[in-house]
Formats: C-alpha cells, sequence, structure tokens
C-alpha cells in the first residue's frame, strides 16, 4: 500500500507553484479594463492651488493647462441639487457654519474672496468665480474630459442623483466613482 504524502506532497507542490506562478502573472487570469483615456495629471478640487476650489473657473483652468482628469466631490442640498464642494459643512470655505443638506441651492454662501489651499498651509488661492456650481454644470461645460466624483456620505439619493446625471450626459466611460467607505462603493457599482 502506498503512503497518502505519496499523493499529497506532489499536489501540494503543484498547487503551490500554480499559485505563486499565478499571483506574479495575474494578467493570466484577469485582463486590464481599456479605459476611453489615458490620466497622468488629475486637478484636485479642480486645481485648487492655483484657484477657488471647485468652481467653474478652477476647472476651465485646469482644462486650459491640459489637465487629464478633473476630481471633484458631491453632496446634495435640501431641494435636492447635486453640488460640488469638498466639505459638507461651510464654514472652512464660505466663513458661514452651514451644512449643504440643510440648505436650498439658492441660499448656498458664496466662497470665500481668499481660500487657504488645505494640503498646502500658508498659500492661498483666489478667483473671480465664487459660487458652488451644480454637478451638471460641470458635466455641461466639460462632456469629453473624465471626471473622478467622490462621495463622502452615504446617500443613496444622492448616489441615485449623481448616477442618473452619468447617464444623462452619457458620461459612463469618462467618470470614475470614489469614495473612502467601502459601503458606499457597494451602492455606486
Amino acid at each position: 500500500m502506498v503512503h497518502p504524502l505519496y499523493y499529497l506532497v506532489p499536489v501540494l507542490g503543484g498547487y503551490s507553484l500554480s499559485s505563486y506562478y499565478l499571483l506574479k502573472n495575474p494578467h493570466i487570469l484577469h485582463k486590464r479594463k481599456k479605459l476611453s483615456f489615458h490620466c497622468r495629471h488629475i486637478s484636485h478640487r479642480g486645481g485648487a492651488g492655483e484657484r477657488i476650489e471647485n468652481t467653474l473657473e478652477a476647472f476651465e483652468n485646469a482644462v486650459s493647462n491640459h489637465t487629464d482628469l478633473l476630481e471633484l466631490d458631491c453632496h446634495m442640498t435640501k431641494d435636492g441639487q447635486v453640488v460640488v464642494s469638498h466639505d459638507m459643512n461651510l464654514l472652512r470655505q464660505t466663513g458661514h457654519d452651514v451644512n449643504i443638506c440643510d440648505v436650498t441651492y439658492e441660499e448656498l454662501p458664496r466662497y470665500k474672496e481668499s481660500l487657504e489651499v488645505t494640503f498646502f498651509p500658508g498659500h492661498f488661492s483666489s478667483g473671480k468665480d465664487r459660487r458652488i456650481p451644480r454637478l451638471e454644470e460641470v458635466f455641461q461645460r466639460f462632456p469629453n474630459k473624465p471626471i473622478n466624483v467622490e462621495i463622502k456620505e452615504e446617500d443613496p439619493e444622492l448616489i441615485k442623483k449623481v448616477s442618473e446625471l452619468v447617464r444623462r450626459y452619457q458620461r459612463t466611460d469618462r467618470t470614475i466613482w470614489a469614495s473612502m467607505k467601502d459601503r458606499i462603493m457597494r451602492l455606486v457599482c
């Protein structure tokens, strides 16, 4: 009678070698997704270090400087408008301690004339445009520009509205969804 290790050792050895080979060569099992764009330069918050963050002026400036992708965050106003703003609470950006979800689009305060760049302390951005834009305006103004849309709060209605805008403006191949929270990404996908 043959000892069971006679069969077990080659099977485990073959499994281990196959696993190692596939780990080092993942393209054998998983084909790389082909993107409709190539991205080497991303304008975070629309180029927050050059213009007031997340304004149409900032996005225009980034595009004129040949950015490959615009990055922005979305929130929803009390009247259901999807707006572009990094923070839900507007104290840092406007000087008014209000949450976007507690005011209508028309009630949104304007950005400060000069806004400190959070990732570059002591550096301030300014610009003529101080209005918080709607996501729809950004999609209309930049129909062919890839955009990374970050969702920060777990709000199914916000996700639904952003998704509807992405489809309406035929941007599914040029829109990247992002979130720090896995639960939000599961709602998106």
